[in-house]
């Protein structure tokens, strides 16, 4: 039997449908828009140095956000994401490319299912990480972290203190080569299923993405 996670559902999640002041005035002033993963974004920078696509002769996913490809890619992309009171959850996804994640402000957990690790193994469950990033590093919080790509990640906020409340979790991730969409997949249900014990799928299925039962969108 799988030892419970024990990642618990935060306070946070779906108590406003607004964002406070002070949260609302970091989305207008770092001109955030919504994330199809959850939370706000922005582009920050595009590398105008380009290399080869490193990923152009990989056989297409069928769960691909995007089948456009090119034969050549930006050396790295940037961008603030934002994980906030009314969209407090970046739902499970993954990407090839290796991304750096760097802290600005607030608090969440991260959760990794290390799917590149098990890949054509049949039987046998990835390996779960979780971690909180945060400001306090004497409690383990962390202020930097990288996802290297094929790793299925998930995040969602967490409260700033113990009154309980949140102004957001603000970071900057980097991705290495730059990001395209032909990159990038959603997790559904049939696949957090056979990656890891129904037990742990279970316990970690409300971080899925809402059309996760059926087809990607």
């Amino acid at each position: 039997m799988a030892t419970p996670l024990n990642i618990h559902q935060s306070s946070l999640l779906a108590r406003s449908a607004t964002e406070p002041p002070g949260v609302q005035a970091v989305i207008d002033t770092l001109h955030l828009q919504k994330h199809i993963e959850g939370g706000y974004f922005v582009e920050t920078d595009r590398d105008t140095f380009t290399i080869p696509n490193p990923f152009f002769d990989d056989k297409p996913s069928v769960l691909a956000t995007s089948t456009k490809q090119s034969p050549i890619r930006n050396a790295s992309t940037s961008i603030f994401y934002f994980l906030t009171p009314a969209s407090p959850i970046g739902h499970f996804h993954r990407n090839k490319g290796r991304t750096v994640h760097t802290l600005h402000h607030g608090r969440g957990r991260y959760v990794l299912i290390h799917a590149d690790e098990v890949d054509g193994k049949k039987g046998v469950d990835a390996r779960i990480e979780t971690f909180i990033v945060g400001p306090d590093v004497t409690k383990g919080e962390r202020l930097q972290w990288i996802v290297e790509g094929g790793k299925y990640k998930s995040s969602f906020l967490l409260p700033d203190d113990e009154n309980g409340e949140s102004q957001g979790l603000l970071i900057s991730e980097t991705v290495i080569p730059g990001f395209e969409y032909a990159d990038h997949n959603f997790m559904i249900r049939p696949q957090l299923d056979e990656l890891i014990s129904p037990a742990h799928a279970e316990e970690l299925s409300w971080l899925l993405p809402k059309f996760s039962e059926g087809e990607n969108e």
